[in-house]
C-alpha cells in the first residue's frame, strides 16, 4: 500500500492512498464467494451460482461493499502508520474499481495543531479574592435556617393571612379549554405576590377555608406547555387547609441536626470552611481564565471547526446533566439545541486554545503527573463527594477514566507553574 500525507494547512491533511491490485483481487474474490453462499438463485445449488451469473446480477453492490471495507481498513492502516492525529471524520473521495489497477482513493482530515507556546511567562493576573466576611456567613446560617424549615397546620384559624401556606386543589382553562396539567390537587401555595406559575397566590389572602376562589392569571411566553404561552388562563382554586412556616432556632439544636458538630459554632466555623472552599474554587476558575486569556492572545493559532464542534457538545452535555441533577428535565424544555450549541462556540473555542497551550507548555517545561498524585487525587474525590471510596477507584479503575483525571491534574499543575511566574496587577 502507498500512502502519500499532503499538509493542506496547519489543521487539515490529505492522504492520498493506493491499495495493490492483488489485495483488491482477493477482497472481491472474498466477497463474492460469501454472496455465492449467501444467496439462492433458480437453476443452482447453494454454493454453485456462477462467479460471472454473480457479477452480472450483484457487481454494483459488491464492489460498493469492498470499496467501502478497503477504504476503511487502508485509512486505519495509513494513519496509524504516518501518525496522523485526526479530530475529524475523513472526506474521502474515489473513482472506484478498474480492472487490472490499484484502487485509489483520498481521503480529507482536519488535525490537532502542532503547537508550540511562545512568551508565556509574567502573563498578566489580577489575584481573586478568596476572603469570607461574617456577613456572608450569617447569610449561609439564614439559608440554611430556612431551608430546615417545615410546615405545620394552622388550627386556631380558618382565614387565609400574608405569608400563610395553602393547601388547594384547582382547575384552569384557556379560551374555555383545559390543558395538559390544567388539574392540581392538594397543591401548596404561598399567599404572597407573584404568580400561580410561581407557587404564589395573593388572591386567597382573607379567603377562608372550604371556599372556592376565581381568577385570571396569564401564563410566561417561556411556559414548558407551549399552546398556552403567553395566554391568560381562568382558574378555580378550592381552599382546602392552611399551614405556618416553623423556622428553626439558630442555636446548638439546629447544628446537631444538620450534623455539623454539637454546637452553634461547630456550624458556623463548617459553614464557613465550606464557604471558604467555594471562595477559593471560585477563585481558581478566575485566575485559570486569566492565564488562558493572556496565553490565547500572545499564541494565535486555528483550531480544527471538528475539536471546537466536541467541546460546544461536551459543553452543553455538562449543562443539560446540571439540569436535570438540579430536577429540571430538559426535555421539558423544548430547547433549540443548535442554537444553543452555536452560542457555546466562541467559548467552546477559547477552552481549546487554552488546553492545547496548557498541554504544549506542560511538554515544553516537562511538567509530569506520578501515579501517586493521581491516587492522591482519587482519595480526595471520594472524600469530597461523600461516596465511599471503594466505589469512587473502581470508577478510575477504567484507563480512560484515569487518564482524563491525570490529564487534569497535569493542566492544575501548568496553571500553577504560570501563576507562580506572572505578572500580578
Amino acid at each position: 500500500m502507498k500512502v502519500r500525507v499532503e499538509e493542506v494547512s496547519p489543521i487539515e491533511r490529505k492522504l492520498s492512498i493506493e491499495v495493490e491490485h492483488s489485495r483488491v483481487t482477493n477482497e472481491l474474490d472474498r466477497a463474492y464467494s460469501q454472496l455465492g453462499r449467501q444467496i439462492k438463485i433458480a437453476g443452482f445449488r447453494p454454493g454453485k451460482v456462477p462467479r460471472r451469473i454473480l457479477e452480472q446480477r450483484f457487481r454494483e453492490q459488491v464492489e460498493d461493499d469492498v470499496i467501502r471495507k478497503m477504504v476503511e481498513r487502508a485509512y486505519s492502516e495509513a494513519v496509524r502508520e504516518h501518525k496522523v492525529e485526526v479530530v475529524s471524520s475523513p472526506q474521502v473521495t474515489n473513482d472506484g474499481l478498474r480492472p487490472n489497477e490499484p484502487f485509489t482513493f483520498q481521503a480529507r482530515v482536519q488535525v490537532k495543531p502542532k503547537v508550540e507556546a511562545k512568551d508565556y511567562l509574567e502573563l498578566p493576573l489580577k489575584r481573586a479574592d478568596t476572603s469570607v466576611s461574617d456577613t456572608k456567613v450569617e447569610e449561609q446560617l439564614e439559608k440554611l435556617r430556612q431551608s430546615m424549615s417545615r410546615l405545620e397546620p394552622i388550627e386556631d384559624r380558618n382565614e387565609a393571612r400574608a405569608g400563610d401556606f395553602a393547601l388547594v386543589d384547582y382547575q384552569a382553562t384557556v379560551e374555555g379549554k383545559e390543558f395538559p396539567g390544567s388539574h392540581a390537587e392538594n397543591a401548596t401555595v404561598e399567599i404572597a405576590p407573584g404568580s400561580l406559575m410561581e407557587s404564589k397566590l395573593q388572591d386567597l389572602n382573607g379567603a377562608r377555608v372550604g371556599a372556592t376562589v376565581e381568577l385570571d392569571s396569564a401564563f410566561p411566553q417561556d411556559y414548558p406547555i407551549e399552546q398556552v404561552r403567553g395566554k391568560r388562563g381562568h382558574f378555580r382554586v378550592h381552599l382546602k387547609a392552611l399551614k405556618a412556616k416553623v423556622i428553626p432556632e439558630l442555636n446548638d439544636d439546629l447544628a446537631r441536626e444538620l450534623q455539623a458538630g454539637k454546637t452553634l459554632a461547630d456550624l458556623r466555623a463548617k459553614v464557613r470552611s465550606d464557604l471558604e472552599k467555594v471562595a477559593r474554587a471560585k477563585a481558581d476558575t478566575e485566575e485559570r481564565d486569566q492565564i488562558a486569556k493572556g496565553l490565547t492572545d500572545r499564541n494565535p493559532f486555528d483550531v480544527p471547526a471538528a475539536m471546537v464542534d466536541r467541546a460546544a457538545e461536551m459543553m452543553l452535555d455538562g449543562a443539560l446533566r446540571a439540569m436535570a441533577r438540579g430536577g429540571v428535565d430538559p426535555r421539558r424544555l423544548n430547547l433549540d439545541v443548535g442554537k444553543l450549541l452555536e452560542e457555546m462556540r466562541p467559548r467552546a473555542l477559547a477552552e481549546v486554545k487554552a488546553a492545547l497551550l496548557f498541554q504544549a507548555i506542560a511538554n515544553q517545561e516537562k511538567i509530569e503527573v506520578a501515579d501517586a498524585e493521581v491516587d492522591k487525587k482519587i482519595e480526595e474525590i471520594g472524600k469530597d463527594s461523600g461516596q465511599p471510596i471503594a466505589k469512587v477507584k473502581r470508577h478510575f479503575a477504567n484507563p480512560e477514566e484515569r487518564q482524563n483525571l491525570a490529564q487534569k491534574l497535569r493542566e492544575e499543575k501548568t496553571v500553577e507553574f504560570l501563576k507562580g511566574r506572572a505578572k500580578y496587577l
